[in-house]
């Protein structure tokens, strides 16, 4: 996996949505929140924004409306613009007062088209068209309340959260786990006696919930338009009886089957189901100081990868409990600092000691530069 490839593919689907936001009131659900906090940071969203202030907003049922003065509003999502999420998007642009808005989706059209129940071969017919995005479009106008203001759907796939040159994180489908031998039961329940299953080996898409084959079907089309940003013709191999549905989707999904053909280079793509895989996911034993870092920090509010560092004791405060919240939190990414990165990146990849060796080296440095005393042991 090309480590510049990854970065600028998360990059440049986060430049097309910055690019729409100029003077917008900005709605980001968490996971796009994620995906942009490590691929470029909020800096470059509140550049992106301009004018005096940035109104950045939580999207959510609760999440407040527009003014007079805020006449443009951008919506990043990173799930199907389907059922409940329609839903809040049309009651946030009911409350305001918007003439201009954008909504953005993690999630191809292709995908939409298979939410909407429409058969692969109409689809394919409506190759370059996009009528649900359309209809869509017709909607926020119809909730703005003018036919004639503006209104733009349109795909970026933010799939990514980039947090090392060959490590990336997918936040939206933090949540999306392997099946366990007691789903099977559960499964069963919705099959004739003559078709139950007797194990997960024998488990495939079509005993799967519909709602667990979209989120599949999502988690694969971002896949496919990472391996087409890479240039590349995949090759699938899975260990566990989810990750062998998932390889087999992504092999048959019709607009990979198409990119294949003209991909220049070639990729093995391993899925591995996490629950194969427990003892490196719930253990704290391996010679890293990230590792520690992470297991004894809180977690940043809303992320699902990232941990709070306290910054009161870099002020004049007093560390108590009222002081807590007075001062925003640090975290790990920091996607603007090239020198945080290449620190970062160290203390991701070397051993316990050689990690607190390079965090005194950078602080006795940064100490000297500002003409600091400093006085630290090991």
């Amino acid at each position: 996996m090309s480590a510049s490839g990854v970065l600028s593919f998360a990059q440049q689907g986060w430049e097309q949505v910055l690019a729409k936001m100029k003077r917008a009131v900005v709605y980001l659900d968490a996971a796009c929140a994620e995906s942009l906090h490590w691929s470029c940071g909020f800096t470059r969203l509140l550049e992106s924004v301009g004018g005096p202030a940035c109104h950045l907003r939580e999207f959510g049922p609760d999440a407040t409306g527009g003014g007079a003065e805020q006449p443009k509003a951008v919506f990043v999502l990173s799930c199907l613009l389907k059922g409940r999420t329609v839903e809040t998007l049309r009651d946030i642009i009911r409350r305001s007062q918007f003439q201009y808005c954008v909504v953005v989706t993690a999630v191809s059209h292709a995908v939409h088209l298979t939410a909407n129940h429409v058969p692969a071969a109409a689809a394919a017919e409506l190759e370059g068209q996009q009528p649900v995005f359309e209809q869509l479009e017709e909607k926020l106008c119809e909730w703005m309340g003018n036919m004639n203001y503006t209104a733009e759907v349109l795909h970026a796939p933010l799939l990514l959260a980039p947090v090392a040159p060959h490590f990336a994180l997918t936040p939206s489908f933090a949540s999306l786990f392997p099946l366990l031998p007691q789903d099977i039961h559960l499964l069963n329940n919705a099959r004739p006696d003559k078709k139950r299953l007797g194990s997960l080996a024998e488990v495939d898409a079509s005993a799967l919930t519909p709602e667990l084959l979209l989120q599949i079907r999502c988690l694969v089309s971002g896949l496919s338009s990472l391996c087409e940003h890479l240039g590349v013709r995949e090759e699938c191999f899975a260990v566990g009886s989810l990750s062998r549905i998932i390889a087999a989707d992504l092999a048959n999904y019709a607009p990979a089957k198409n990119r294949r053909k003209n991909a220049s280079g070639r990729a093995s793509v391993v899925f591995v189901d996490r629950t194969l895989d427990l003892t490196g996911a719930v253990g704290h034993h391996g010679d890293n100081l990230v590792e520690k870092i992470i297991s004894v920090l809180p977690q940043l509010p809303g992320h699902t990868n990232d941990v709070m560092v306290n910054m009161i004791e870099l002020t004049a405060l007093q560390t108590n409990e009222e002081n807590h919240k007075m001062v925003v939190p640090g975290c790990l990414a920091q996607a603007g600092d090239t020198e945080a990165k290449i620190l970062w990146e160290a203390l991701l990849s070397t051993k316990h000691k050689e990690a607190v060796m390079e965090v005194r080296r950078h602080l006795v440095e940064a100490a000297s530069r500002e003409n600091l005393p400093i006085k630290m042991s090991m």
